[in-house]
């Protein structure tokens, strides 16, 4: 089942469908209340602002975190008139077949197809992982060209990427999720010759200059050295994230008009760290522009 919405017009996104490839941005771990949903929406809207079209692909068949976000935007845009950017949005269903190999056969056509459609008319496509190992989280990662993988700033949440010393903080091994990656790095690698960019993020920051914080940064410098992946600052535990998520808005659109709630000196702040954000990505189509948000 799929829904769609207006892709925003792009004068960078000229190419025909037939040569051009969009590129694909995973946001996946196997761990729920990392902000998965609100890292994806808040990377999706900052897209579009550049001028860029997106295609939003939902594959979390159980919480919805995202389209949910993504319809509450759209009534949002009915009711107030906004002119809000919208991406194009689609949505996987888990198979109903109680055959095992027809139902992966089944999600694995949906899969392609959608993510085919997407590519045809926009420039990035971004994909929401299920939280959890499933057939259709591994068919997503290993389409990735950029895997984010947003962690809460804790040993808990570390633990799915590394089984580490509590001493030295040395890793002993990679962990679950890391080995699912590796994985799909060596799927991805051998259908097109092309690497996964992944980008962990340490997010929900504590301000606080912890001892716990300056260990789990250590661990995962170890770690990061280990199996590849580069780390980026995330975004800091606020509640207007939270409040946001009703009125389907992203901390981008507050300067509009009708959004009923103030600009404050945190929302700068916040606003930074998404900018941050999309300059460590280092997408290439972003290449030599000037943020634009």
């Amino acid at each position: 089942m799929s829904t769609s919405g207006d892709p925003a017009q792009s004068p960078k996104s000229s190419a025909s469908p037939e040569t051009r490839q969009a590129h694909v941005i995973v946001v996946g771990n196997e761990k729920g209340g990392a902000g998965k949903s609100t890292v994806a929406m808040h990377v999706c809207i900052a897209l579009l602002r550049m001028g860029f079209t997106v295609g939003v692909l939902d594959l979390d068949v159980r919480q919805r975190s995202l389209s949910r976000y993504l319809e509450n935007r759209s009534r949002w845009v009915r009711n107030t008139g906004a002119a809000l950017p919208m991406p194009e949005m689609t949505r996987i269903d888990a198979s109903q077949a109680r055959d095992l190999d027809a139902a992966e056969a089944e999600e694995a056509r949906l899969f392609e197809d959608s993510l085919r459609r997407l590519s045809e008319r926009n420039t990035f496509i971004i994909v929401d992982a299920p939280g959890g190992d499933t057939f259709l989280s591994r068919l997503a990662h290993s389409s990735a060209d950029t895997l984010i993988t947003p962690l809460n700033d804790s040993f808990v949440d570390f633990d799915l990427l590394g089984d580490v010393d509590p001493q030295t903080l040395e890793v002993a091994r990679p962990s679950f999720y890391s080995e699912l990656v590796w994985d799909c790095r060596k799927k991805k690698a051998l259908a097109s010759r092309r690497p996964i960019d992944w980008i962990v993020m340490r997010n929900r920051m504590s301000p606080l200059d912890a001892r716990n914080k300056q260990r789990v940064g250590e661990a995962l410098d170890n770690l990061s050295r280990r199996i590849g992946f580069r780390i980026a600052p995330g975004l800091s535990e606020r509640v207007i994230y939270r409040e946001l998520f009703p009125m389907g808005l992203s901390l981008l659109d507050l300067t509009e008009s009708g959004s009923g709630v103030a600009f404050t000196m945190s929302h700068v702040a916040a606003r930074q760290e998404i900018r941050d954000l999309l300059i460590l990505l280092k997408l290439p189509a972003l290449e030599g522009l000037e943020l634009q948000f």
